[in-house]
């Protein structure tokens, strides 16, 4: 009780300080024209990450939220793609006799991938955070192309207005994968049913 009441007490004095909460309004206005920001939403900041944020601030939430929808989306196809039984040849541990098509799809397959895989993994994706997939210095956030192993990129020659318009689906698309790859893994644990729709698994029945 004495802990509500003091972050009641708290949030009454930050009630009685304008002058805080006409420069926060102010930064949050900087903001209602960056890319992203679109009907029927507008401007949309429910936890305050950007309450009295600066330009620099907003371009690394920015740059992380852009990382984990490209992660996302992967995941999500990554996920249809084993639930509909599509599965590497050969062994993925000789030692220990496990076969990639003994792999579960979804979560189970944690489960079963021996430490020593897992472990690859994890070095696999920082090597590629630490060297390769790197931000672009001024550049918009998220411009990996410069100077990587890996080919990104925009395809062709796209005008600006393109390139404008190809980087808001993205944002959008990492945005829905990010809701659609948590919404499979939490109905996974309930019921044992992600795809509550349709049945990847029956795809390579027909």
């Amino acid at each position: 009780m004495k802990v509500l009441a003091t972050l009641a007490l708290l949030g009454s004095v930050d009630a009685f300080a304008p002058s805080q909460v006409g420069k926060a309004s102010t930064a949050l206005n900087a903001f209602e024209s960056e890319l992203g920001v679109q009907e029927p939403l507008g401007f949309y900041d429910p936890l305050g990450l950007l309450t009295n944020a600066d330009q620099e601030r907003f371009e690394r939430l920015r740059y992380v939220e852009l990382k984990h929808g490209r992660i996302a989306q992967l995941a999500f196809l990554g996920h249809l793609w084993t639930y509909a039984g599509i599965r590497l040849p050969g062994y993925l541990s000789v030692e220990n006799s496990i076969r990639f098509e003994d792999v579960p799809p979804g979560l189970a397959a944690l489960d079963k991938i021996p430490i020593e895989g897992v472990s690859q993994i994890f070095f696999f994706v920082g090597f590629l955070e630490l060297a390769i997939w790197r931000q672009n210095e001024g550049s918009f956030p998220g411009d990996f192309s410069p100077g990587t192993a890996f080919p990104v990129g925009f395809l062709g020659n796209p005008s600006e207005e393109e390139q404008y318009e190809l980087r808001a689906k993205e944002l959008n698309q990492g945005r829905a994968a990010m809701m659609g790859i948590l919404a499979l893994m939490v109905h996974e644990k309930l019921d044992g049913n992600p795809y509550i729709f349709f049945d990847p698994a029956s795809w390579g029945s027909n």
